[in-house]
């Protein structure tokens, strides 16, 4: 799988996004296909769940395997993500299910006036726990590091040792979404706050000879779509507000692919195969480029 040996060596970059960081898979199952095994991952939010579970086994097929039996299980529908119905499906909701959904809406923003977070952190070291097997950094077969930002600090933290299942949900636990995660006493939260596209932290990674190749999964405001109301309004802000913070991290990569997912709702895991063809798409498109830097 990895039989010829590559001249230079590089650390993989992983972005959060949710739903859009399916392309990860891709963009690994590429990259393993032409023999590159980065020599070490960083990881933020959902890039520190499916790099963590590469670096324990370093099998993109597995990796996929592993993920689309997590999607069908418990612990997944557990973490209580809106589904997105579209088409015609959309428009054959009945009278019912549309009282349902607006009932529910009105539980959800009831809670978000009485609570800091809408779900347990639990339920992502439940999924991290689905997902990795409990597993250690130590136990990692390429050195994995994963972004938080320490609650209410706001400091960014790199974890690189000890148990996996932790950093792995606090770097995914989005504010107001999810309660922080506690580790060793402090409190952490989604690493994206600091660093959605890890380059900075891969860069203080890597050896001096290694260059850092990033993976752009962020959002984009959608053109066509005008805010309706406040809360759509913040997300609209949150992306631009990402979209500068992504353009400024990703000068500190050597390579950059960036997947074409940027308008996929990061709640939304029901295209799994065309996320990770996209993933394919962008790292074929990068690799005449990538093989001229490392060679």
């Amino acid at each position: 799988m990895f039989g010829k040996k590559q001249k230079k060596s590089f650390v993989l970059a992983l972005c959060g996004g949710g739903g859009r960081g399916l392309a990860h898979i891709g963009v690994l199952e590429v990259l393993e296909e032409h023999g590159l095994r980065p020599s070490a991952i960083v990881g933020t939010s959902i890039g520190a769940m499916f790099g963590s579970m590469y670096a324990l086994t370093p099998d993109a097929a597995q990796v996929r395997e592993r993920l689309m039996r997590f999607l069908s299980s418990d612990e997944f529908h557990n973490l209580g993500l809106p589904s997105l119905k579209k088409g015609k499906e959309q428009a054959d909701d009945d009278w019912l299910n549309r009282l349902t959904s607006a009932a529910r809406q009105s539980v959800v923003y009831a809670k978000s006036m009485m609570n800091a977070s809408l779900a347990p952190g639990e339920l992502l070291i439940q999924a991290a726990h689905a997902l990795t097997e409990h597993s250690s950094f130590d136990e990692a077969v390429i050195p994995m590091h994963i972004v938080a930002v320490r609650f209410p600090g706001g400091e960014c933290h790199l974890f690189s040792h000890g148990n996996l299942c932790r950093p792995i949900a606090a770097s995914m636990a989005i504010p107001g979404v999810f309660e922080p995660i506690e580790i060793d006493g402090d409190q952490y939260v989604d690493g994206g706050l600091a660093a959605e596209i890890p380059a900075v932290e891969a860069r203080y990674v890597a050896k001096p000879d290694e260059i850092v190749v990033a993976v752009n999964t962020g959002a984009r405001p959608d053109p066509e779509r005008i805010p309706s109301h406040v809360l759509a309004m913040v997300d609209w802000a949150m992306q631009v507000k990402s979209l500068y913070l992504r353009n400024y991290e990703k000068q500190h990569a050597e390579l950059l692919i960036e997947p074409l997912v940027g308008y996929t709702q990061w709640m939304d895991f029901s295209r799994v195969e065309q996320e990770i063809e996209k993933g394919r798409e962008a790292t074929l498109e990068k690799m005449p480029e990538l093989m001229r830097l490392i060679s």
